[in-house]
């Protein structure tokens, strides 16, 4: 059995403690993932920073200029909602390029992960959401450009709505995205996703799964890809600060099987990305998103 390919982004110095929000949830699941055996050495890969290039594919200029230059103007910075800074800046540089090597391992391998990413509030010319860049939007963007894929299928089941990929990938004919979301919660301006499932508060684990269940695999068939990326966000849990959906962890177990049986059963390649989790416990978020690795884990081989 080939091992499932777990790729993560470079990580740096922290933030200071006060600034630190949402980033320390990445470094914790990297570590959970090491300590429970779910990770093993040679199953790591660290990119380079993804230069400006990638970025600007998606990106405007002017935006990637004023993050990567500490340029951007103080209501730019509300927006974001994070502190700008150098490391800020290269972290989310290192998202971007942890993505699209976990695309390209993917293509390679079947399944890829990236224990970062996810960053979908991000639009073309403005961060907001705690999103920089759209590692998503960029990924996709270069490995259409380069023609290692001709169709890919985002498939974002993060509480939030996918608002910033959607957007960017709007004009882009051989992207398709789908996002199913909480409708009462942040964006509260939502855009147009190629198919957007808003859901009432509260659903829990029964009507959540049926629906994946009964709309993925048809929307797979559909489109038919040649690459998934998968926004694996675990804040539909009933416990996360920012969610307002109600599932457990065996439903958030259950959505990851589902997602990579309808996939795998295919033959398409998964790239996954962590996407939005918020828990005052570090250890249990972390716990939480290494669901979506023993699930891999489980599977036979790719």
């Amino acid at each position: 059995m080939r091992p499932p390919v777990v790729q993560h982004a470079a990580y740096v110095t922290p933030l200071p403690a006060a600034h630190r929000f949402p980033m320390p949830k990445f470094a914790r699941l990297l570590a959970c993932l090491r300590e429970t055996g779910l990770l093993r050495p040679e199953q790591e890969f660290v990119p380079e920073p993804a230069p400006r290039a990638w970025l600007e594919l998606a990106h405007g200029v002017d935006y990637v200029a004023g993050v990567l230059e500490q340029r951007l103007d103080a209501a730019a910075v509300r927006r974001l909602g994070l502190p700008m800074s150098p490391v800020l800046a290269l972290r989310s540089r290192c998202a971007v390029a942890g993505t699209i090597l976990t695309a390209r391992l993917a293509l390679e391998h079947g399944v890829a992960c990236n224990t970062a990413g996810g960053s979908h509030h991000a639009f073309a010319d403005f961060g907001t959401g705690f999103c920089v860049f759209n590692d998503v939007a960029v990924a996709a963007r270069l490995l259409l450009a380069e023609g290692a894929v001709r169709r890919v299928l985002v498939v974002d089941l993060d509480v939030h709505q996918g608002d910033g990929t959607a957007a960017m990938l709007a004009d882009e004919p051989r992207a398709f995205t789908l996002s199913i979301h909480c409708r009462a919660n942040f964006p509260a301006r939502k855009q147009q996703s190629d198919l957007d499932v808003a859901l009432d508060a509260e659903v829990g684990d029964a009507d959540y799964l049926a629906l994946v269940d009964q709309l993925l695999p048809a929307l797979l068939d559909r489109v038919r890809p040649d690459l998934v990326f998968y926004n694996a966000g675990v804040d539909p849990h009933r416990d996360d600060r920012l969610g307002r959906l109600s599932l457990t962890d065996a439903g958030l177990a259950a959505r990851e099987r589902l997602v990579l049986d309808a996939v795998r059963a295919r033959g398409l390649p998964l790239a996954c990305v962590v996407g939005g989790g918020y828990a005052d416990d570090l250890d249990v978020l972390a716990r939480r998103h290494a669901l979506l690795h023993e699930a891999i884990g489980e599977l036979p081989d790719w």
